[in-house]
């Protein structure tokens, strides 16, 4: 009985053996069958981002191929992101398979394969999800290549834009930026010659959008065009709150001239035409851009306005990862590349929200370090949720409206922040940080107040994000008239 019992089990065991040996090799065959994927879509991905960057460095004018180039686009920064996760996805299981295949005849075999099955009903969804959209994509790509000889012939036409070595770090930031049809459009726009007739003999274009989603960057970057700048004979900056004070500069303004201006609120239709008319006087043939949040502020436009959304998902978590990686090769760093998507997904809720997609990528570039980078994501999540269980507000809108926000979970102390001001309560020679200096460790910032610098932009305007960091115990009216009905807790917004 016993001798048939051992027989029995040594089958069975031997069987188990046989099983997990075939599941091992379907799974490396699986493996190469991801490699090749893999290996596909970065061939795909590298013939539409060379043919992306060539359409980013001429002047396109045709509707048609503007609409080809954002589909390209799209189409790219998606396949990053599916090219990205299907990586890390292949070093996951790499690094199973390599646990399972270890001593695969002995006791610990069956230990570690315990686990792996436990999980393997969450893993197949996964990979089912994943194959499907990868599946997807490069359908998508192929079909896109396919098609994109006629775009490429075209694009042969078009002139090129000429650039000194100055203007290729401009170029590289420009085209981490995206944007690539708004800015041909742009384009377009400001090297036309044509002045219409009669009393519009100034053309105005509109750039609408939300907060943050890049309107006044958009226009940095083509304002830095050398046929741009070499078209106009100066390029005005104006606010919208003092605009008529150009009525006491006629005698200095000569040549054709871009006047760029920022709105915050609606200006009177007699305001405008005053202004309108005095350009046409001073200056015929100058070009005018409106740059705001408020839609009505289009019915100035002389010509269809360009509307700008905040930036997909796909779009923005290619910007964050180019920016945070820097000239770091991301593929060297599987895990800060998934923990990049995590700030990606924070920052996409913030509907824009360029500044702080700059600030977060200044700080962890510094930093290669994958406990750093899950420390500072953590402590962003705990940063938004707080605010939010509080006020019931995210904290960047609370600051694009000026009001305080709770910081404790950045300065590990009760101290908030708000939008810094010309007119702030606070003395110029107040001490300053940085945000990095800050994050690295908290426990370095001054016992005042003092002002927070989040991020200062290497490219001109080379413009500065401060914030007025306080003591909890300050402006506690304000909280209390934002939210009237919701309990406190500490910090006054």
């Amino acid at each position: 009985m016993e001798a048939a019992i051992s027989v029995v089990t040594a089958e069975l065991v031997s069987r188990f053996i046989s099983f997990l040996k075939n599941k091992y090799q379907s799974s490396l065959n699986h493996a190469e069958s991801e490699e090749k994927v893999v290996e596909r879509l970065q061939h795909l991905l590298t013939r539409v981002s060379i043919v992306v960057e060539e359409a980013d460095g001429r002047y396109i004018t045709n509707s048609g191929m503007l609409l080809q180039l954002k589909m390209l686009s799209e189409a790219m920064y998606k396949g990053y992101r599916v090219l990205d996760t299907l990586r890390y996805k292949t070093l996951q299981d790499s690094a199973c398979f390599d646990k399972v295949s270890i001593n695969d005849s002995s006791s610990s075999s069956l230990y570690l394969a315990i686990p792996f099955k436990r999980s393997r009903t969450y893993r197949e969804k996964d990979d089912k999800a994943m194959c499907l959209e990868s599946d997807g994509v490069m359908e998508s790509l192929e079909t896109i290549v396919a098609h994109m000889a006629e775009f490429v012939v075209l694009l042969g036409g078009c002139e090129r834009m000429s650039r000194r070595l100055y203007d290729v770090y401009l170029y590289t930031n420009s085209y981490r930026f995206g944007r690539h049809a708004e800015k041909q459009r742009l384009l377009t726009f400001l090297l036309e010659h044509n002045i219409p007739p009669g009393d519009h003999a100034l053309e105005v274009l509109p750039i609408i959008g939300g907060v943050g989603v890049g309107k006044k960057t958009l226009v940095a970057h083509v304002c830095g065009n050398e046929r741009v700048r070499s078209r106009f004979s100066s390029i005005l900056h104006l606010n919208g709150d003092n605009l008529m004070t150009i009525l006491d500069h006629g005698r200095t303004m000569f040549g054709m001239m871009l006047v760029v201006i920022e709105f915050a609120s609606d200006v009177d239709d007699d305001d405008w035409k005053r202004f309108h008319s005095f350009l046409i006087r001073v200056s015929r043939g100058s070009k005018i851009i409106i740059v705001s949040e408020l839609t009505r502020l289009a019915r100035f436009g002389s010509v269809q306005p360009i509307f700008q959304s905040v930036l997909s998902y796909d779009e923005l978590r290619y910007l964050f990862k180019t920016l945070a990686f820097g000239s770091v090769d991301p593929i060297e760093h599987p895990q800060l590349v998934q923990i990049a998507d995590g700030f990606a997904k924070e920052l996409h809720t913030m509907q824009g929200a360029l500044v702080a997609t700059n600030m977060y990528a200044d700080v962890l570039r510094r930093n290669l370090d994958v406990q750093s980078w899950r420390c500072i994501l953590d402590r962003g999540i705990r940063y938004v949720k707080r605010n939010i269980s509080i006020y019931g507000v995210h904290p960047s809108t609370l600051l694009e409206q000026g009001h305080l926000v709770d910081i404790t979970d950045f300065t590990l102390h009760p101290l908030s922040m708000r939008r810094y001001t010309i007119n702030a309560s606070i003395k110029e020679e107040s001490p300053s940080m940085t945000l990095g200096e800050l994050l690295a460790n908290p426990s370095v910032r001054p016992n005042e107040d003092f002002i927070l610098i989040s991020w200062e932009s290497r490219i001109p305007p080379r413009n500065t994000f401060a914030r007025i960091v306080t003591s909890h115990a300050e402006d506690t009216s304000e909280g209390s008239a934002l939210h009237p009905g919701r309990k406190r807790r500490g910090a006054p917004i």
